[in-house]
């Protein structure tokens, strides 16, 4: 298979292309941050219970870094789309893209559950 044959959007990679866009990205986008965020509450719940100032203290910036970095990882799938979006029109000249780069944004577009 070469690169011609996979910018086309075979009917090969189609079943890995839902898989990878109604399967992982979502796991990705919206199940890794809520669980950053409960592993935070409980660690906070566990400092408030243990009525130990210090440790409150430290629980509560745990779970900040840890809303960051859920918020951060929720948005890793745009900023990667956006990305290669824009990447994908880069070599562009005169209003003309390159050569099959707007073969797999319609691939990756067309997909329906």
């Amino acid at each position: 298979m070469d690169l011609t044959q996979l910018l086309a959007c075979p009917n090969d990679l189609i079943p890995i292309f839902k898989f990878l866009k109604f399967g992982i990205f979502p796991i990705i986008q919206i199940g890794i941050p809520v669980i950053l965020i409960i592993m935070g509450s409980i660690d906070l719940g566990k400092a408030v219970l243990s009525s130990d100032d210090k440790e409150i203290k430290g629980a509560t910036g745990k779970l900040i870094k840890r809303a960051i970095a859920a918020v951060a990882v929720f948005f890793v799938t745009t900023i990667v789309s956006l990305l290669m979006n824009m990447f994908s029109t880069s070599g562009s000249t005169q209003n003309s893209n390159v050569a099959g780069t707007d073969s797999w944004k319609d691939c990756w577009s067309s997909l329906q559950k």
